[in-house]
């Protein structure tokens, strides 16, 4: 191993699996120009253990309990400009993605990426380069082709995927059931599909609605 003399490269941790979260504390303190600064569970943690000690990188998970790791990316972000934020996440879906980097983080890895892949952007990020896995850039380009959609369009397509009628979503919303019909139409059209099914399908898919 190369020794190295400048100041190491300090990274916060955040991931709610001990496992995968231990694994990545020996892969960065194996690495001869990096440290461990903190871990955390949760958001909450994650901002608490950066207020105390900024961190040169955050490697942030997405589904943390609590506030998640968007919301903890943009909340990190308005307390610390300058903090820099890389996503380390099993979740692939198109806008995953896109939210992570409309909160401000500097990059989205997945877990099952090599861990010089994982290193490298670490380094990458550190130095001031935005660097974006070309697939994971691919999936956000898809994604951009895509028009966005209303609140009351993720409203209804949030009743739809958990099997609710139109009088039922129409009741939930209190809207009529020819506003919740043309707002269906509207939805197909955006995400390409002629039915509720295949709305459905493609939402998740796409990670537009999870099942959680």
């Amino acid at each position: 191993m190369t020794a190295h003399s400048g100041p190491k490269i300090c990274v916060l941790i955040v991931d709610d699996h001990p496992t995968f979260r231990m694994g990545l504390v020996a892969l960065v303190d194996s690495q001869p120009d990096m440290k461990v600064q903190a871990e955390a569970e949760t958001g909450e943690e994650a901002l608490a253990a950066y207020q105390r000690q900024p961190a040169d990188v955050v490697l942030m998970d997405l589904r943390l309990p609590g506030i998640g790791g968007v919301e903890t990316t943009l909340t990190l972000l308005q307390r610390h400009p300058g903090a820099k934020v890389v996503v380390l996440t099993t979740y692939d879906a198109d806008e995953d993605i896109y939210r992570a980097m409309q909160s401000g983080a500097k990059s989205y890895l997945l877990k099952d990426m090599s861990t010089e892949q994982i290193i490298g952007t670490i380094r990458a990020v550190h130095a001031g380069s935005a660097n974006l896995p070309a697939a994971v850039a691919q999936r956000l380009t898809q994604r951009s082709l895509r028009e966005d959609l209303s609140r009351r369009e993720r409203e209804v397509l949030h009743h739809l995927i958990r099997g609710r009628s139109n009088k039922e979503i129409a009741s939930a919303l209190f809207i009529s059931e020819e506003t919740v019909k043309s707002h269906l139409k509207t939805l197909f059209a955006k995400l390409g599909v002629s039915d509720r099914t295949d709305a459905v399908i493609s939402a998740l898919r796409h990670g537009i609605e999870h099942l959680d």
